[in-house]
């Protein structure tokens, strides 16, 4: 009873939260999806061991030798790896939706093809550039995986509160078939990830990249409100790389 509880949080929705955000090697009983509404609440720990796996690999990088952007571009790749770039393709996705339809039919049209246009090209360019530019900054001042951490968890820690801010925008697709979270999930992947922050950067740092984390996914919310009425997986995919560039690119600063 208390395992399909929508407000009571349990061990097995870590699982369930790698199983969504990761391409980790995670098996479940599919009995337990029926808690991915529930599950989004361990966002932020799914971030946490994605950050620490592909920093351990950074680090092994450097401690061989490699200059830092050298280890930098090994970290990103293990970033997207591990998570199957699902983060990017929604990125890619809706900039190509947002930009390239005139009306709200059209935008969702063009997010759900699975070819990618022009804008989604340059969104993937810009968002790994500027990634991977700020990872060769922190890898060189030796607060890369701290980094990492921060922006790992505070940009997954943001996904269920535009979850629960806005309706689904379409009848299928990922987000849809994850459902729609309780408020008070999406209040505790939010202090998960602060936890982990202030541990990661201490008090002034974490509170300024909250503050940073938050004001980028009251934008994406806003703008996808306005531009397709609601949110999707590929939503979900943009707020977190764009709250991560904003992390990484704060704490470079």
């Amino acid at each position: 009873m208390h395992e399909t509880d929508p407000r009571r949080p349990t061990p097995v929705d870590i699982g369930v939260a790698l199983a969504l955000l990761t391409r980790l090697p995670i098996t479940l009983d599919p009995a337990r999806f029926a808690r991915t509404a529930t599950a989004v609440w361990a966002y932020p720990l799914a971030g946490l061991i994605v950050a620490v796996l592909a920093g351990a690999v950074g680090a092994l990088a450097a401690w061989a030798g490699l200059p830092a952007p050298m280890a930098a571009g090994i970290s990103l790749l293990c970033l997207i790896v591990f998570t199957g770039a699902m983060h990017e393709d929604g990125l890619a996705d809706s900039a190509d939706g947002f930009w390239g339809g005139w009306d709200e039919t059209r935008r969702l049209e063009i997010m759900k093809d699975s070819h990618i246009g022009t804008y989604g090209v340059i969104a993937l360019v810009l968002s790994l550039g500027a990634r991977w530019g700020a990872l060769g900054l922190l890898w060189q001042d030796g607060a890369a995986i701290g980094a990492m951490i921060a922006a790992a968890v505070l940009s997954r820690g943001a996904m269920p509160a535009v979850m629960v801010a806005l309706p689904h925008a379409r009848n299928d697709g990922l987000s849809r078939s994850v459902g729609r979270p309780h408020g008070s999930m999406a209040a505790l992947a939010a202090a998960v990830a602060v936890v982990i922050t202030l541990f990661s950067l201490g008090f002034g740092t974490m509170l300024a990249a909250v503050l940073i984390t938050g004001a980028l996914a009251f934008a994406v919310a806003w703008v996808a409100a306005h531009k397709i009425g609601g949110q999707t997986g590929d939503i979900l995919g943009a707020c977190q790389q764009l709250c991560e560039i904003a992390v990484l690119w704060m704490l470079c600063i």
